[in-house]
């Protein structure tokens, strides 16, 4: 098994798959696409109920049962525009698609994203 990162931009590449290393994933398929301002906003307002645009947006896909290629783990949306490190906002939506969830977790996510930020640079 391996993990998929053809529809990752080749720049994020090593942040993903240490974001995914981190989280214990070691197999299956994300995308992630950047996006303006407009097209953040828009998946933030139907989505989140929030009409403002953000970062970072993921959407992890259920993957529960088998499938025939490598499991679908879900899509990140990132809005360079709104960031201050690609990187990071790149590894903040992965551990999202993993499962972490910084706003329930009592800061686990976060730290687990300050060491994957610290061992990439």
């Amino acid at each position: 098994m391996s993990v998929d990162l053809a529809d990752v931009p080749s720049d994020l590449r090593d942040a993903v798959a240490a974001a995914l290393d981190a989280a214990g994933v070691a197999d299956g398929h994300l995308a992630i696409e950047l996006v303006a301002a407009k097209r953040i906003r828009e998946l933030n307002r139907e989505h989140r109920a929030r009409d403002a645009p953000t970062d970072v947006l993921a959407f992890p896909l259920d993957g529960a049962g088998p499938t025939a290629g490598p499991r679908e783990l879900g899509d990140v949306a990132i809005c360079p525009e709104h960031c201050a490190d690609l990187a990071e906002a790149a590894v903040h939506g992965v551990l999202h698609l993993c499962g972490c969830d910084h706003e329930a977790d009592g800061g686990e996510m976060l730290a687990l994203q300050a060491r994957v930020m610290e061992g990439l640079r």
